[in-house]
């Protein structure tokens, strides 16, 4: 069984973080040992502060207007191995060991299971040609807070 793992974030870090009108901030989860990105959904201060001391993905549910952690019905709960947050503060990432069948409330293992184009839907598994153990970023891309 996988082992929960609290972050002990500080109060600089978690300041640092960036919500939106509706004081939300997007979190994605990715697969700790595969790096498959396995879904998106939002979470307030609240649940921000419950997923770091707990170990496991706790989210707002935007449609529900309510708290919701990761695999209290379906079983398949995700187990934070890290957590970071990005150069803006505005998105989080959680790599996580996923619990169960999968991530996706459809049955997937990742809610990114489906892809624009000719072939149709297709899993999203690969991982992409940029990622490398470099520290080149993609595109020439590179962050400032806005």
């Amino acid at each position: 069984m996988p082992v929960a793992v609290p972050i002990q974030a500080t109060s600089e870090q978690l300041a640092s973080v960036r919500y939106n009108d509706d004081g939300l901030v997007a979190a994605i989860v990715q697969d700790h040992s595969t790096s498959e990105v396995l879904m998106m959904a939002w979470m307030n201060a609240e649940t921000l502060e419950e997923t770091l001391v707990s170990g496991r993905t706790v989210f707002w549910s935007r449609s529900r207007g309510e708290r919701w952690r990761k695999g209290d019905t379906s079983g398949d709960r995700q187990w934070i191995k890290s957590a970071r947050y990005d150069c803006d503060g505005d998105t989080l990432l959680f790599l996580v060991e996923q619990e169960g069948a999968g991530a996706c409330h459809t049955g997937e293992r990742s809610c990114f299971y489906r892809s624009f184009g000719e072939g149709g839907p297709a899993p999203a598994t690969t991982s992409p040609p940029w990622r490398a153990t470099s520290r080149s970023y993609p595109y020439g891309v590179s962050c400032s807070p806005t």
